[in-house]
């Protein structure tokens, strides 16, 4: 359930409730004293590890089909397997393009 912030015009009291939508909606309604208030969103950032960083291995096997199937997508250039020939011809390349 959701936090919402509510005014109360009478007495000019700003107050927090914790609701469910439709019980928000019929307090309100109930209530036509009491007005609404637009807040930002609460952003909760988890601490990590590397560990609870680190990509699952069913997840890179995903990854690695998505890159055969597409390999010039951007998935495909950083979780494709390439062979010696294909990156030295890629290096041959972007050396001459970066020439012009």
């Amino acid at each position: 359930m959701p936090t919402y912030s509510f005014y109360d015009t009478k007495t000019g009291e700003e107050f927090e409730a914790l609701l469910k939508i439709s019980e928000r909606e019929e307090y309100l309604r109930s209530n036509p004293h009491i007005q609404s208030v637009i807040t930002a969103a609460a952003i909760v950032g988890a601490v990590s590890t590397s560990k609870q960083n680190k990509v699952p291995d069913g997840f890179k096997e995903v990854l690695s089909k998505v890159a055969e199937a597409h390999p010039e997508s951007a998935v495909g250039k950083r979780h494709g397997r390439k062979s010696i020939k294909q990156v030295k011809t890629k290096q041959l390349v972007d050396k001459h393009l970066g020439k012009f």
